[in-house]
């Protein structure tokens, strides 16, 4: 009896969603690519060339930030047995400070993070930074464009190991990258935008036009966090620009999709295999989830500039901030470690490093100012999401991404999804963690989008 009330109750659902969904989807909605984003008394009068970058640690910035890692008042001790459950230990803080003021060499960080061709150029009105390495290969090699996308708590600096691998001829491949990373605008070494109205949709226009000033009409992308979000805009907008489109956080929230996770919630088997059902299903687990750990999301989608003066002015509040988020987002379980188990996959220096593009930029506050310009009603009234995109797609799950999406749901808005990994390994900053595995899969699923593309000429 109870699996006829469940086939009755799927039945009835799958009529409703057939009505329901079975009109055209939305049309693809116009962006200008010639949209101003910058001061408006500069319109028309920035030089528009490619122009070398070097990262600089300023002295006087140095200097003010040792004096406030020097002088910041008493943290309170950290409740009896308590580890990370309660945000940042407190307890932890004072040997990080001081590793930051006496031992993280200002020098030696600046010239690890100069070890790329950096360079910037004025896009839409925003001085536009990237990173770009072109690799040397054999003669019978071919160097594809790879547009790399990283996102929030980190920074440009979580692609550095990655983006070396990338880049080189890998055996068993007739092809290499040349890697284009930009950092996102206000995030970083890129500049913001001065006026409201700037979220995803208008960073993907931004960012087709910098690979058409590069010189590449089509390429392929890879995303994970807001890159990947930034990433299934441009497969929305640009079909036929994209070659193929790689996302270690694959995602959507396509009613047809979120129907499907709904049912799947009574008959999990419909929706999603059963070695990996546990990754989605009971949803109550991704709502306690949502709960305990996107606190942070909702703060940056409704106040941002709120949270962003108080992680601005101090660099302790910014470096708690940031590597709490760092230690949840590796792995869950590492709220439960007194150290937070941040050096699990990090250095200390790896994680500064991040840090520090945002405290030397000055720029916490611009950079969090996305999720308000993204996530409310104005982007969700494009449809983006309803919208399929026939651009060969491949996903890369990690064990400990917080959320987990079963191929037939990713396929209502990925219609040509190739193959997901699913890994037993890993978190959300998979090219941070995982250099080596996130860069053989890439390089697999390119080789697929080149064969997809030989049979569907």
């Amino acid at each position: 009896m109870g699996m006829l009330k469940k086939s009755l109750i799927v039945a009835v659902v799958g009529v409703v969603a057939w009505f329901a969904f079975s009109g055209k989807p939305p049309t693809i909605p116009h962006f200008d690519p010639e949209a101003w984003w910058g001061p408006n008394e500069l319109k028309g009068k920035l030089d528009q060339s490619i122009r070398p970058f070097k990262v600089k640690f300023e002295e006087s910035m140095i200097k003010d930030l040792k004096y406030r890692l020097k002088n910041h008042r008493p943290f309170n001790p950290p409740l009896e047995g308590v580890a990370f459950e309660y945000g940042f230990n407190t307890g932890q803080l004072d040997s990080w400070l001081t590793y930051w003021r006496e031992k993280y060499n200002f020098t030696e960080r600046e010239a690890f993070l100069n070890q790329f061709p950096h360079y910037k150029t004025y896009i839409q009105g925003l001085d536009l930074h990237f990173i770009r390495v072109k690799p040397e290969v054999p003669e019978n090699v071919e160097v594809v464009p790879l547009l790399l996308l990283h996102g929030w708590p980190g920074s440009i600096r979580e692609l550095y190991k990655a983006i070396p691998l990338l880049a080189s001829h890998r055996p068993g491949y007739k092809f290499a990258f040349e890697v284009i990373a930009p950092s996102i605008p206000g995030f970083g070494f890129s500049q913001a935008a001065v006026r409201p109205g700037f979220g995803v949709p208008e960073m993907a226009v931004v960012y087709k036009n910098l690979m058409t000033r590069l010189g590449y009409d089509k390429f392929y992308i890879q995303g994970g966090d807001w890159g990947a979000s930034i990433g299934d805009v441009m497969v929305t907008l640009y079909p036929d620009a994209v070659l193929g489109y790689h996302s270690n956080m694959i995602l959507t929230q396509h009613s047809s999709a979120n129907l499907w996770m709904l049912i799947g919630a009574f008959m999990p088997s419909l929706v999603v295999e059963d070695h990996l059902a546990d990754r989605m299903y009971p949803l109550s687990k991704i709502f306690a989830v949502m709960m305990e750990e996107f606190g942070y999301m909702h703060l940056h989608a409704t106040k941002p500039e709120t949270v962003g003066v108080a992680l601005t002015d101090s660099p302790a509040g910014l470096m708690a901030y940031t590597f709490q988020a760092f230690s949840c987002f590796t792995r869950p379980d590492h709220k439960h470690k007194v150290d937070g188990g941040l050096e699990y996959r990090f250095t200390k220096d790896d994680l500064l490093d991040v840090v520090m593009v945002y405290w030397s930029t000055n720029s916490i506050s611009t950079a969090i100012r996305i999720y308000a310009e993204s996530l409310g009603s104005r982007v969700k009234a494009f449809g983006l999401d309803e919208i399929p995109t026939p651009v060969p797609t491949w996903g890369l799950q990690s064990k400990y991404e917080a959320f987990y999406m079963a191929p037939s749901l990713l396929r209502y808005k990925f219609t040509n999804l190739i193959n997901t990994t699913a890994l037993d390994d890993g978190g959300h900053f998979m090219a941070f963690e995982l250099p080596e595995i996130f860069t053989e899969d890439v390089y697999r699923a390119v080789q697929a989008f080149k064969e997809w593309h030989q049979k569907n000429k």
